[in-house]
């Protein structure tokens, strides 16, 4: 018997505001991704939030955690999680309405020509999932109702049901994005982990991925090859073994079964977001090999940081950062220097917002890479008028001061080297002629092997800090000092 199915419009303004999510609000599909993820995040802290001060809230699911599984053949990939779920009620308010407050502004603004590349998208980001599917079924479960399914095509109508199979999350959503043709590649478990990694994956809950993988295992050959025998047989084989156990060769060692590795495919959960967010661990915690590791992990470098900075900053705006400075200069560093944006990448709540935010860094310091994660930023706005913020403005005068101390730092460590080196030649000058030549050409071999610091700095940056003294003036002084 079929449940009937209530049929819901959605209003005029988020049926307009569909299509434009549809055609032209996003310049990537991929980020349908990184909203979903965030979307679940949120569930699940409300969950945690709710059962510090209920505990049996939990129930018999304490466990927290996002879940991604896809479907080849069906072209479906769905996200799970373990969060406070929604009623019946909920699902019609939350995904029927979409971000009241900012609907009219964004539309009127769209109306007039204006091309308006979101972040945290005016609380629409869960409509982000019809860039890539033609249908999306939502699946949820509150403590406070059963479960129930949200079902949509995008075409200014949702129906809301029952769910005939009962309560299979126990609490949660399920979002299931039946895929378009031209988004097949959604379903493809190398892409998905990989744009888990570049958008959520400092999320601290963890983010499984159902996988395929494939193990090789010995197996015994005869197995693997031979069909069963009828008993007979296998009664002859066994006669004969005894004859030969009862021959001259008794010392002989038994000949071992012949074994072959076969490859075998299995599908298991993979947690893909194990590394963890160390920026918001205290500095003293952290020694220099997580340092370096986690700087080679956001910036694909190969090499160790120069130096690096890991602060936070408190005030006006709360944020926490950590800056590095590359080893060496990459080569194209001048290319395109008036269009290129800051290395930084900016996170709000963990979650990656943008990695070209020209506003963080000015552009004589595009060179510094890092991350900044602020919970005091709202998402709800648009690139523009985050750029206008005055919270930004007051985070990006606190990251150069940051960046400029690390360099003045890095100089100031190697003129005290210079300095215990000048020392160090004076005590050296009473050493016998005889060992001066081997000493002398040691010494060059050391310099050449380990250049100081800041000469290494000058060279890969040093016409960054000259462009800085021309472009900054209210931090010339401090640039002049780095001057060599």
């Amino acid at each position: 018997m079929q449940q009937s199915k209530e049929e819901f419009s959605f209003n005029a303004d988020v049926a307009r505001l569909m299509d434009i999510i549809i055609n032209s609000l996003y310049t990537k599909k991929e980020v349908f991704i990184r909203e979903i993820i965030s979307n679940a995040s949120d569930a699940l802290d409300k969950v945690r939030f709710i059962s510090l001060q209920n505990p049996e809230f939990l129930g018999n699911n304490p466990d927290l955690y996002i879940m991604i599984d896809f479907d080849f053949d069906a072209k479906t990939i769905s996200f799970t999680d373990t969060g406070v779920g929604m009623t019946k009620a909920e699902l019609i308010k939350n995904l029927g309405t979409v971000a009241k407050s900012g609907t009219t502004a964004f539309l009127e603004a769209m109306g007039k020509g204006d091309t308006l590349n979101l972040i945290g998208q005016f609380g629409v980001g869960f409509y982000s999932a019809f860039l890539v599917a033609n249908k999306v079924v939502v699946t949820s479960k509150s403590n406070d109702d059963e479960q129930h399914v949200w079902t949509s095509t995008a075409d200014a109508k949702f129906f809301v049901t029952k769910d005939p199979r009962g309560d299979t999350l126990g609490r949660g959503t399920r979002v299931t994005l039946h895929l378009k043709d031209d988004a097949v590649e959604y379903v493809e478990q190398d892409k998905i982990k990989n744009l888990v990694k570049k958008y959520s994956e400092f999320i601290q809950y963890p983010i499984k991925l159902f996988v395929s993988k494939e193990i090789r295992k010995q197996v015994d050959e005869e197995e693997e090859e031979t069909t069963p025998k009828p008993d007979e047989d296998v009664e002859e084989i066994e006669d004969d073994a005894e004859i030969k156990d009862e021959g001259e060769d008794d010392d002989k060692p038994t000949s071992e079964k012949k074994t072959k590795t076969v490859t075998e495919q299995v599908w298991e959960w993979e947690t893909i977001n194990e590394i963890k967010a160390i920026w918001l661990r205290n500095k003293d915690e952290i020694d220099d090999e997580e340092y370096n590791n986690f700087y080679k992990t956001i910036s694909r470098d190969h090499e160790n940081p120069l130096a690096y900075s890991h602060f936070s900053a408190e005030g006006e705006i709360e944020f926490k950062a950590i800056l590095f400075i590359p080893s060496s200069a990459p080569y194209d560093l001048f290319e395109n220097y008036y269009g290129r944006s800051s290395a930084l990448k900016l996170y709000v709540r963990r979650v990656l917002i943008t990695e070209e935010f020209e506003e963080l860094m000015p552009r004589y310091l595009n060179f510094i890479k890092g991350v900044v994660d602020s919970d005091d930023l709202p998402l709800n706005v648009s690139r523009e008028q985050l750029q206008q913020l005055k919270m930004i403005k007051v985070m990006s005068k606190k990251l150069v001061r940051k960046a400029l101390e690390m360099i003045k730092n890095l100089s100031e460590e190697d003129d005290e080297e210079e300095d215990d080196d000048e020392d160090y030649d004076e005590e050296d000058e009473e050493t016998t002629n005889e060992d001066e030549d081997d000493e002398e050409s040691s010494e060059k071999k050391d310099d050449e092997e380990d250049e100081d610091k800041y000469s290494k700095f000058w060279k890969s940056f040093g016409k960054n800090i000259k462009l800085g003294v021309i472009e900054d003036a209210s931090n010339r002084s401090k640039l002049a000092k780095l001057l060599r």
